[in-house]
């Protein structure tokens, strides 16, 4: 760790105590005035964004790598994403000293042109989706997620494939429906079947669902035939951001059987609009789930490779002032940690990309309220969840509204992640 995880720094910036954004964080992202204008990289402090394209024409950048090469002045974070962890590194130290109270009467502090065009109300601005991402693919990492769809699926047989304990199971997704925080999530249409019909029907999906998840976005790739070792993926790694992996539980059941989900996750994937980097989590490094069996050398871990980051789904529907927490959970219980995930992804010689995203499947813990589905909370639909206002679901109606949080809690500060929000509308 260095100077910029220092708990009692403060910002000239008023921060609220529970803000996601403290000067401990110094997420990055993609943002656009709401009166109009071009793209930028901004970090996030407060309830403010911080233009990076201003301080780096001011010269604030110089003697880093960043000097330059305008990447700030791009319309996703790729380019920056691709410099590497030296280059992220130092632009963090040089916004954290900037933004830091003692710096008031500095650069940026006491340059009030400067100031005035650079740090602008959340308020006034529309956050745009961060990365250009290339590939999508989707892990199934959480032992106490893959259990309850065992016990709930084969009910007279083992909970966990044979293959599960052994490898980080997974799937490609699709890129082109990744969608920013926000974004309404339109029901899906497909063929579904239940196990008392003849044959298949087409229909609107009547089990839509969410999924709580984390996540990964490389930075820096590996070349084509070159795997990456489990003990240095983080240098791939440029940050994390929360994921919520819709699903139409009924159109999946029928067609996944032998390649696994197609139709049923396609249709939308929506991501949190900060990524917040490994610097910033690095105080709240924690270990994995103690592993049984023992993987394979190329998977196993010499050092602690997971976080400590609290979670919470959160639903409101239609005749609702306010959300509600339906569930909590945590990134620590996964059981496949993210440089597994990685050294897995890559064995086979496979290129990661800039850009590309790496999620970790539904992340459930051990007791019935730290499901991270609508499956597992309803138990395969045959248990009613109750809102506080008379309400009741076991899948998701229209006009319901899913928010996704998730934050490591410091000593007088949190690291947050912004919410992940949508909300389902009625089919074209």
């Amino acid at each position: 760790m260095d100077e910029t995880h220092d708990s009692k720094l403060r910002s000239w910036v008023e921060v609220d105590e529970d803000s996601d954004f403290p000067i401990q964080n110094i997420p990055f992202g993609i943002y656009r005035p709401k009166g109009g204008g071009g793209l930028h990289v901004a970090t996030a402090i407060g309830d403010y964004v911080l233009d990076l394209a201003y301080l780096d024409d001011a010269g604030l950048f110089n003697g880093t790598e960043v000097e330059g090469t305008e990447v700030f002045h791009e319309p996703t974070l790729n380019a920056f994403m691709s410099m590497g962890r030296k280059a992220w590194k130092e632009a963090r130290l040089v916004i954290s000293r900037l933004l830091r109270q003692e710096a008031f009467s500095g650069d940026l502090g006491d340059n009030n042109d400067l100031k005035n065009m650079a740090l602008i109300s959340m308020n006034e601005v529309e956050m745009q989706l961060p990365v250009d991402i290339g590939d999508y693919t989707d892990f199934y990492s959480s032992k106490e997620h893959a259990t309850n769809v065992g016990k709930m699926f084969r009910p007279d047989g083992e909970p966990l494939l044979p293959n599960w304990l052994h490898l980080p199971v997974a799937y490609h997704g699709r890129a082109s429906s990744v969608v920013l925080s926000g974004t309404d999530i339109v029901r899906p249409k497909g063929q579904t079947k239940t196990p008392d019909e003849s044959a298949p029907s087409f229909g609107n999906s009547v089990r839509l669902d969410f999924e709580l998840e984390m996540g990964v976005f490389i930075g820096a790739g590996n070349s084509l035939g070159e795997a990456i070792s489990v003990n240095t993926a983080e240098e791939h790694v440029f940050g994390l951001a929360l994921v919520n992996d819709w699903s139409a539980r009924d159109i999946q059941t029928w067609e996944y059987q032998p390649l696994g989900p197609f139709l049923a996750k396609n249709f939308a994937t929506s991501i949190s609009p900060w990524i917040i980097t490994l610097e910033a989590l690095e105080p709240f490094r924690c270990s994995s789930p103690k592993q049984d069996p023992k993987p394979l050398e190329y998977l196993r871990n010499t050092k602690d490779s997971t976080f400590d980051i609290n979670l919470g789904i959160y639903l409101k529907t239609e005749n609702m002032d306010s959300d509600q927490l339906i569930s909590s959970s945590n990134y620590n219980y996964l059981y496949w940690n993210m440089n597994q995930q990685i050294a897995h992804h890559t064995i086979t010689g496979c290129n990661l990309r800039t850009g590309d995203l790496l999620a970790s499947g539904t992340i459930s813990g051990p007791d019935k309220d730290n499901r991270g589905s609508m499956l597992e909370l309803s138990w395969l639909w045959t248990e009613t969840i109750k809102l506080s206002n008379g309400d009741e679901r076991k899948s998701l109606d229209d006009g319901d509204t899913v928010t996704l949080r998730g934050w490591c809690q410091g000593d007088g500060y949190r690291i947050g992640f912004g919410d992940c929000t949508g909300t389902i509308q009625p089919p074209n």
